[in-house]
């Protein structure tokens, strides 16, 4: 590599940015004071973005001054590529040069990050950046329908840091969450309604985020069906599937999409899902389906969703996976639909699903997954791996975008927990190249957290590596929220911890909750609290199958010495009792965070029946040390004892 473009690349590296620009060049002249003035007419969504950084940080708030007198400057040059940018820092100004707002807006994100706190302050150094992104869409979808459904406070919040790192749209997935005026009974009482639709719609705009609605119109609508207004639409008894032979199924989808048009305004894409499915032609579509041709129903379903969409200006949204089953699909839909290819494990590669889309000449973004669904963290390894690769190909092969998808499927994960693999696919998504995750690991800190302390990244790093020691490619029980609302004394379960060293996994945890016990970064101080959670939660899950053991080791001694040393068989029992009642102070203990962490992002909804698991585990923890109690009354005047199964399960 030439010196010049060493010394570059290493200048881009030292800065830590996320994501990394195209092209940073040193100008000349030493750091200087940060740029702190703005003219009036400056983007507000920036200027809000400048100020939540610089202010958490401590470098202060910005100040508005007139044109000539302004440190940070913005010129159009309409030879730059939409969303693209120059950005020059120097002397305490920055100059932006850009041909659209959206680029301009960037600049500044980049703008932000740049200063480098030392003992002696803030200062900015002297650069010369030009950017722009390899994506032209970049796309956090979010599940809001499986259980935590963010306030409207956090949906700002949200909206606000995937802007900060250069996202240029939002998908809320809704299944039934959406208050219709005329259709409210599917959706829960706390859901979202069409003035809030509006407002996040407006407010995303702020950012140059779209908001992009994805309304389940095929599959998953189960929330709908069980009512029996709508229950004649369902494909099965109450089930999961709109029939779409059925008059009733059009009339409801027609009224909510329109609902929801009106709402969001004219936004670029409108998502229909329409995946999985697989029951199709099981029940009241099952002579329609024989007669028709099962790929022709479906294509028939998509082709009447885009007659009610296309009147917007919207193009039409769809999951690829009725198209990887029958590509013969695309010759039946509209040609200007956006397949949305969603594959999440770490595949070798994913070129066959992209070429698929690309042979039947269909515009496509690639979906990999933040792998945090029914995780008590997510599997940053599997998410990175799976990001990288489908990311890498799908720009390599041209796509349109990047479709990041969140998912909740148990009801009980965060979405605070998912920002390292999400930022990942934002940086990935923008940046040309390929983005190395040692190198991310490196700059998030910095970026996402605003300190210099690497340790912030390594945690969520660590949490990762507890996952993989719980979940062995050979495990049979479930993942780790499953894991950790196992009976640790069922067999499965206890069969899966005893394969693993719990201590090793308790001291990562411990060393994780050490580290975030007291320290509190400057930016996003919610994530690393809500990683010292998932960190306590997997110590908690280490000692219950710890526990497990132990008691039963204790007991076996009991049952030895019960005819000849009541001595030491009451010390046994006594400790059986007390290592349960530690449980269920675990779980009691566990309870309140979890509901904080809730409500800094989610309606108050879902949250009772999380905690209910709390409070039952921490009950039946109670039960088992009342009948260790009952057993050692009992062994007082008997000197006998039951089994330990007996026990367990009385």
């Amino acid at each position: 590599m030439h010196l010049g473009l060493l010394a570059a690349a290493g200048l881009a590296a030292s800065l830590h940015l996320l994501p990394q620009p195209q092209s940073v060049d040193s100008c000349p002249g030493q750091p200087s004071a940060i740029p702190r003035s703005l003219p009036a007419g400056f983007d507000a969504g920036a200027r809000a973005e400048l100020d939540e950084r610089w202010g958490a940080l401590g470098i202060g708030r910005l100040r508005t001054a007139s044109s000539r007198d302004a440190a940070i400057t913005v010129r159009h040059d309409a030879l730059l590529p939409a969303q693209a940018y120059r950005l020059t820092v120097a002397g305490g100004r920055a100059s932006i040069e850009s041909s659209d707002e959206a680029g301009a807006f960037y600049a500044a994100m980049t703008l932000a990050q740049l200063p480098v706190h030392s003992s002696e302050g803030w200062s900015i150094p002297c650069v010369r950046i030009e950017d722009r992104p390899a994506l032209q869409w970049r796309i956090l979808s979010d599940d809001v329908s499986r259980g935590p459904l963010p306030t409207m406070r956090y949906f700002e919040e949200r909206i606000r840091t995937i802007a900060a790192f250069k996202m240029n749209g939002y998908s809320p997935y809704m299944e039934h969450v959406f208050v219709s005026p005329t259709d409210p009974l599917p959706a829960p009482l706390d859901g979202i309604t069409p003035a809030q639709l509006h407002e996040l719609a407006e407010y995303a705009a702020r950012f140059h985020v779209a908001l992009i609605p994805e309304q389940q119109s095929f599959a998953h609508m189960h929330n709908t069906l069980r009512l029996e207004r709508y229950a004649g639409a369902a494909e099965l008894p109450h089930g999961f599937l709109l029939a779409p032979n059925v008059p009733l199924s059009m009339e409801y989808l027609a009224r909510i999409v329109a609902q929801e048009l009106a709402a969001v305004g004219r936004p670029p894409f409108f998502h229909i899902g329409s995946d999985e499915t697989a029951t199709l032609g099981l029940g009241a579509t099952q002579s329609y389906v024989a007669r028709r041709g099962r790929s022709n129903v479906y294509a028939e379903h998509i082709v009447a969703m885009n007659r009610l969409i296309a009147p917007s200006g919207a193009r039409l949204m769809l999951w690829d996976d009725g198209i990887e089953n029958d590509p013969g699909i695309m010759k039946l839909i509209p040609g200007n639909a956006v397949v949305v290819n969603w594959h999440y494990g770490a595949e070798p590669s994913y070129e066959r699903y992209i070429q698929t889309i690309a042979r039947g000449g269909l515009a496509q973004m690639v979906a990999p997954g933040a792998s945090n669904w029914n995780e008590i963290y997510p599997d940053i390894a599997t998410a990175l791996e799976n990001e990288r690769r489908f990311i890498g190909e799908g720009k390599a092969a041209g796509v349109l975008g990047l479709f990041q998808t969140v998912w909740h499927d148990d009801g009980e994960t965060l979405y605070e927990a998912t920002w390292y693999p999400v930022i990942y696919a934002a940086t990935a998504a923008w940046q040309t190249g390929d983005v190395q995750p040692g190198e991310f690991a490196d700059d998030l800190s910095h970026a996402f957290f605003g300190s210099d302390d690497t340790l912030y990244a390594g945690n969520a790093l660590d949490l990762a590596a507890v996952l993989r020691r719980l979940e062995p490619a050979n495990y049979s029980y479930g993942q780790t929220d499953a894991l950790f609302w196992a009976d640790p004394f069922e067999p499965v379960a206890e069969a899966q911890a005893e394969a693993d060293d719990l201590g090793a996994v308790r001291r990562v945890a411990e060393a994780v909750e050490q580290h975030l016990y007291f320290r509190r970064p400057p930016l996003h101080a919610n994530a690393a609290s809500v990683m010292f959670l998932a960190a306590r939660r997997y110590d908690v899950l280490g000692r219950k199958f710890q526990i497990a053991a132990e008691v039963r080791t204790m007991y076996a001694d009991a049952l030895v010495h019960a005819k000849t040393d009541p001595e030491t068989t009451l010390r046994d029992l006594y400790w059986c009792r007390y290592w349960m009642w530690e449980l269920r102070d675990a779980y009691e203990e566990l309870a309140p965070l979890y509901a904080q962490a809730w409500r800094y992002e989610s309606r108050e909804g879902h949250l009772a029946s999380n905690l209910e698991r709390y409070h039952l585990a921490a009950q039946k923890a109670i039960a088992r040390a009342d009948a260790f109690y009952r057993v050692t009354r009992e062994y007082v005047t008997s000197k006998s004892l039951p089994s330990l199964e007996s026990i367990l399960s009385s």
